[in-house]
């Protein structure tokens, strides 16, 4: 079977496991009961845990490719051995490859899995009808009751194209940016699933969606009511954590979905990912953050962020950026392409996301411009530490780089095979492996497709 429709999900499970209750298959040794536990815990609460469970893989040696192993090392000639779901080990020609299926990578090149911290698949999935636009609750400025895998629908399109064009293994999935808190984010590992639970990365925590700006004022301006200006947007901010601290310090027997979310941010248990373009409203919501004692993870958009590198390294915070998306609104007329280059130089911590259901796709050469633009104004930037902007710098900010985000001994086989330099137009994914399970391959077409797949001749069949 070269082609798998996402509706024949339980029939492949049943195949793979015998039955998705029994399956045991986890990819690392741990049992599949130990990985689906609540995603996060709010006084053992949380009834909405992670069903994932790991396709099966075969050991298999990735051997003669170029390695970036997504913390800033390049090996040459190198080996990657995945077995068990897991990475084994990472090295050069000299590791023994015994009882491995053997994968030649001469000329070609190895990363982790590509991370997108930032996207919206799912939510505001293709077909893009009005049906099918789940990701804004735009009634309230503040809604952090409401959660993106509530929306989130697994035949998706984009997931798919995610994986095969881009070699996504894991993403994001954020509320929009209507609200000044929009809601929880979800983490999905790239895997063809019958509902949001079987995609859900296990163990990974949630995070809040926040947003600051135009967005919020326009969208409750519009409306006569508060907030209408970026001060009514502080304002509304600030009450609600409060409101929060509150609820976090007394009786939270009483429950309170929307402070549950906030108390969680409190708690370090959420973290916090904030839309925002100025670098003079990044510098007022940390503040903000230390008033009210909570943490940004991270900024997205963030076009501005280049003016305050090094008030963003203080504060540990991650810009997720675009290469070169700038000037579509007043907020973000001051973006930059070199953005990204000069973050690295003052030594902050880079992301490059996508926002957008075809960026997704081409995440390693967005990646490529960033380090270009930078080269322009003589910023060098290694390629191997370039790949961390889409590999282990997103996995850091969304929590996970424990699990994935690099190629380390221990860690989830979330590996990409490229067909040449992954920083090159020319070049794309030629094997994706999730877990250590072949889940792409342009070689013999064997890809995940999408009932709902449209434009592409020849797909949705089963072969």
């Amino acid at each position: 079977m070269k082609r798998l429709s996402l509706s024949l999900r339980a029939a492949t499970l049943a195949l793979a496991c015998g039955a998705l209750a029994a399956c045991t298959t986890t990819g690392g040794g741990q049992s599949a009961a130990a990985r689906s536990g609540p995603i996060v815990g709010e006084d053992g609460r949380q009834p909405y845990s992670s069903s994932y469970r790991a396709y099966p893989g075969r050991p298999t040696a990735l051997v003669g490719a170029t390695v970036y192993d997504g913390a800033g090392r390049r090996i040459d000639n190198g080996t990657v051995l995945l077995r068990d779901g897991k990475i084994v080990a990472v090295g050069d020609a000299s590791l023994s490859t015994a009882g491995y299926d053997r994968v030649d990578g001469t000329g070609k090149f190895v990363t982790p899995g590509i991370i997108d911290i930032h996207s919206h698949l799912g939510n505001y999935p293709t077909p893009s009808v009005d049906a099918h636009a789940d990701g804004n609750e735009a009634t309230d400025p503040t809604t952090p009751a409401v959660w993106a895998e509530h929306s989130v629908w697994p035949q998706d399109p984009g997931f798919t194209r995610a994986l095969a064009n881009g070699g996504i293994t894991a993403l994001q999935i954020l509320p929009g940016s209507a609200n000044l808190f929009g809601g929880r984010s979800v983490t999905l590992k790239n895997v063809p699933g019958r509902t949001v639970q079987e995609m859900k990365f296990p163990g990974a925590p949630h995070g809040l969606k926040m947003a600051c700006g135009e967005n919020p004022k326009r969208v409750y301006g519009s409306r006569g009511r508060i907030p209408s200006t970026r001060m009514g947007n502080m304002a509304v901010n600030r009450q609600t954590w409060l409101d929060a601290r509150e609820y976090a310090n007394g009786d939270r027997k009483k429950r309170n979905l929307a402070n549950e979310t906030l108390a969680g941010v409190l708690d370090g248990e959420i973290l916090v990912h904030n839309h925002c373009y100025r670098a003079d409203e990044m510098a007022l919501v940390l503040d903000m953050a230390k008033e009210m004692g909570y943490k940004v993870t991270a900024f997205h958009h963030a076009v501005e962020a280049y003016k305050i590198g090094d008030l963003l390294r203080e504060n540990g915070v991650c810009s997720a950026i675009w290469a070169d998306w700038y000037g579509f609104k007043m907020e973000s007329y001051d973006g930059i392409p070199e953005n990204a280059a000069l973050l690295r130089q003052a030594d902050a911590c880079v992301v490059i996301h996508s926002d957008d259901e075809n960026g997704i796709q081409r995440l390693n050469q967005e990646a490529a411009k960033a380090q270009a633009a930078g080269r322009r104004m003589g910023i060098d930037i290694l390629d191997a530490e370039v790949i961390g902007w889409i590999t282990l710098n997103a996995a850091r900010a969304m929590g996970i780089a424990e699990m994935t985000g690099s190629l380390e001994a221990g860690k989830m086989a979330d590996v990409v095979l490229w067909n040449g330099n992954p920083l090159s137009v020319y070049s794309r994914p030629e094997k994706v492996w999730i877990d250590g399970a072949l889940m792409f391959d342009a070689v013999t077409n064997r890809r995940p497709v999408s009932d709902f797949e449209l434009g592409q001749p020849g797909q949705g069949d089963v072969k």
